[in-house]
This record gives structure tokens, sequence and C-alpha cells, in this order.
């Protein structure tokens, strides 16, 4: 049996027969069937929820430093549960481990704790560093965020335009919050042609998947008789 297999199995939802899989391959020390099996039991997936077992099993992956084995022991630090008590240091630098590894979504994680000073000294610049490279692997709300930085000119030098290409990247792919991020570029002519149809469009879009700011203005708006929604 080979990994391969396990994973064509997995994702053809052969849970069962995946885990019987993983489990073999856990057993002879492969790093990332031990991260997949640690998953199942986490998840409860054909087999009794085990956090605890799904800790033992991510703990002996990372020895090895498995890139999916750091990022998801590092949400486990990050949220807590019965096993694990929150620890933000330690969710940043697995996380961190796991971005230097490749891992997308621990890039976004990193780079959301560097801005916001979490588990860690806040840094800017680290923060668009680690936002870049994430949406460089298509991580949507990666883009936004460094749209947002660009805007403000924190850990970037200000740049409009650039901020309106993170937002209309992920504007397009329906990020309700980068919707709304460029509408207001639009709205006030900042990295773009001052458009205020554009501006709305882009607000009615947010405020349909439920942004909250959006739904104000367009409320505040539909109020004063000036638009119909």
């Amino acid at each position: 049996m080979t990994l391969q297999t396990a994973h064509k199995l997995y994702n053809t939802q052969q849970y069962e027969e995946a885990f019987v899989a993983y489990e073999k391959l856990a057993n002879e020390g492969d790093t990332d069937a031990q991260t997949s099996l640690g998953y199942m039991y986490q998840t409860g997936q054909a087999v009794t929820k085990d956090e605890a077992k799904a800790i033992a099993l991510y703990e002996e992956a990372i020895k090895k430093e498995q890139p999916y084995a750091l990022f998801n022991l590092g949400l486990m630090y990050a949220n807590s549960n019965q096993y694990i008590d929150q620890d933000i240091f330690k969710a940043h630098e697995l996380f961190l481990r796991s971005a230097v590894a490749g891992v997308d979504l621990a890039m976004y994680e990193v780079a959301l704790m560097f801005e916001q000073g979490a588990g860690c000294v806040q840094n800017f610049s680290e923060a668009a560093f680690w936002y870049e490279e994430a949406a460089k692997r298509g991580h949507m709300e990666a883009f936004n965020n460094l749209g947002v930085l660009y805007k403000e000119g924190r850990g970037v030098e200000q740049n409009f335009h650039r901020a309106y290409v993170c937002f209309s990247r992920a504007a397009e792919k329906e990020l309700s919050a980068a919707q709304y991020n460029l509408g207001m570029l639009y709205d006030r002519g900042e990295g773009v042609e001052q458009d205020h149809e554009k501006a709305l469009q882009w607000c009615r879009k947010a405020a349909f998947q439920g942004h909250a700011k959006a739904k104000e203005i367009i409320s505040g708006l539909q109020d004063q008789g000036k638009i119909v929604f």
C-alpha cells in the first residue's frame, strides 16, 4: 500500500480503507501518513474522535518537520482543547515553521499574528512578506489583508494602486471584505479613477454576502431614498 493509494482512498471518501492504509504507513514511520492519520483522529473520520492520539501523531511527524503536522498542531495550540492549553507563542512558532516549509494556510496565519502582535513582536513588514507569499499561492484573504497594508502604508510603502490590484483579485473570487474595500477605493478614487457607480456595485455585492459595513452603507442609502437594493 502506497501513500498515493491511501490519499486516493481518502479523497474518494473511502474513509475506513484510508484509515487502515494510513495506519499501516504511519507505523512504518511515514510522516505524511502520520499527519493524515492524526487528522482523522482529530476529526473522528472512520474512528472515534481522539485528540490526544492526534496530538501524539502530529508530534511524531513534526520531528521531521512535516509541514501540515506543524500547521495542524499550531491550530490546536492557537485554539486549545482538553489536552493542550492555549499557547499563542507556541502556535506562532509552529505556524512559522510550517510557513517556511511552504504551507499557504500557515503563511496567512503567521502573517496575521505578525500584524496583530499575537504570540510575537508586532512586525508589519513581516506580516506583509507572509501575506504576499500566501497570496502568490492563491490565498484570497491574504490578498485582501496585503491590500489593506498597502492602502494604509503599514510595513510597506503606501501604494493605492497595489492595494487596488490586491482587492480586485480577492473581490473577483467573491471575498466580501475585498469587495467592500474595492468599493471604498472606487468611492474615493484611490489607486483607480473615481467611479461612484462601481463603488456602489461592489458595496452591493459585499452587502449581499453579509458584510456588516457594506450592509450598513446600503441600508443608509436605501433609507435616504437614494438607491433601490
